[in-house]
């Protein structure tokens, strides 16, 4: 969804969504870390290394030659003849380019075509074809498929369209991740744990695009008027509307009764702080119970900053460093970036800014500050269950597979 721009407001999207990359943290702001990977689903949830081992496994059948195989697979769509499930299952997993995916997008069709939703019941086919978009970095026909009427049913589960968010979030595509997620919706896939926070994370990164559209636009002179001669489809009111999505999702969930996780509520937290919607971001602090959280208490520290509540945000911190905390369980640590805007804020009150900065030493001599910023905590994620294997390499694989997507994948 390209955004459409009039005069010097195009110029300030561009400038915009290239800034939102990832970029060093300027004093007293909780932006992104310089580096560092960015994390949303786990290995299990993605199952991208089970996937290029069978890879292996189905290459090795063949005698790392696919060519016969597929040209027995064109005959038979030639001659109109049964596409078996194992004959997809292989090629799914023998394809390494862009044309071997288009040939199996051809084969989808007609096994679709053939089977219907019954055959799916025993296997699912879905998570397989985005797992292999995403080990080939091939974005555009895992969007056109999953979008495709003709091909209802044939991505039945959640698990499709999570592959399918997670490629798009990490190559920067938040807007087509939108529609993904909206598509979802469209088609009646039940929403989970990961769905949500897929969803919070989203709609979290396109706030962000739209506070660094208000940046650069202040710094090219434009006024707000300017953003308003964007169409529709424009990224400014992309972000508009995820953040309104943010609101609905959280109260759908309640009226379910499903349960966010903290991660989710904490994106939704730092959202309506860049849309400066205090008033929505107390609510979402209000549905968190688990409290002794890092992240949740830097975010709690930034809320009650910009309440103007610089006693409760003493207190916050106080609180911190009073807590007698085990040596087997983890300290809630504070973001020096979050401290940094914190201190900035108290110089204009000499009394609690050297209240502040008593707390500060207490805190660094009891190993409670770190230099991970927000985002770094927003995007942490625990281990694995299994153990973290690493990723096949090039030559383990024997053939090209796509570097940005899957070393992202790897779990601290």
């Amino acid at each position: 969804m390209a955004a459409v721009l009039v005069g010097g407001s195009q110029r300030v999207v561009r400038e915009a969504v290239r800034r939102s990359a990832v970029r060093p943290p300027a004093p007293g702001c909780w932006g992104c870390a310089p580096t560092g990977k960015r994390y949303l689903l786990t290995e299990d949830d993605i199952k991208l290394q089970e996937f290029q081992q069978m890879k292996v496994t189905i290459i090795k059948e063949v005698h790392g030659n696919k060519d016969p195989y597929f040209k027995s697979i064109k005959e038979k769509l030639k001659k109109n003849g049964i596409i078996l499930r194992n004959e997809l299952k292989n090629l799914l997993h023998l394809c390494q380019t862009s044309s071997d995916v288009e040939l199996a997008r051809r084969v989808i069709y007609r096994y679709h075509e053939q089977n219907g939703i019954t055959a799916l019941q025993n296997f699912k086919f879905g998570p397989l074809f985005m797992r292999l978009c995403y080990d080939l970095d091939l974005e555009r026909p895992a969007v056109e498929l999953i979008k495709d009427k003709n091909l209802r049913g044939f991505f039945s589960e959640s698990t499709s369209f999570h592959i399918l968010m997670t490629m798009l979030f990490k190559k920067g595509h938040y807007e087509s991740a939108l529609e993904v997620l909206i598509e979802m919706k469209k088609q009646d896939i039940p929403f989970n744990k990961e769905t949500y926070l897929l969803a919070f994370a989203i709609c979290y990164k396109l706030a962000k695009v739209l506070h660094r559209i208000c940046l650069v636009g202040f710094r090219y002179g434009l006024p707000w008027g300017s953003y308003s001669m964007m169409t529709s489809e424009c990224l400014l009111k992309d972000s508009l509307d995820s953040f309104k999505i943010s609101a609905k999702l959280l109260e759908e969930a309640q009226l379910k009764g499903d349960t966010l996780p903290l991660r989710a509520l904490c994106f939704a937290i730092a959202s309506a702080l860049k849309q400066n919607d205090l008033a929505q971001a107390k609510f979402y602090c209000s549905q968190i119970m688990k409290t002794e959280n890092k992240l949740y208490n830097n975010l709690k520290v930034l809320v009650q900053l910009r309440s103007g509540s610089l006693e409760e945000v003493i207190k916050t911190l106080e609180a911190a460093v009073e807590v007698d905390t085990p040596p087997f369980v983890k300290k809630i640590e504070f973001s020096e970036q979050v401290l940094a805007t914190v201190r900035e804020k108290m110089e204009e009150n000499p009394d609690l800014s050297a209240k502040l900065g008593d707390i500060c030493m207490k805190l660094q001599a009891s190993g409670r500050i770190t230099m991970c910023t927000l985002e770094d905590m927003l995007f942490q994620i625990p281990s694995s269950k299994k153990a973290s294997a690493k990723l096949l390499n090039h030559k383990q694989l024997g053939y090209h597979t796509a570097k940005p997507l899957q070393s992202n994948l790897l779990v601290e």
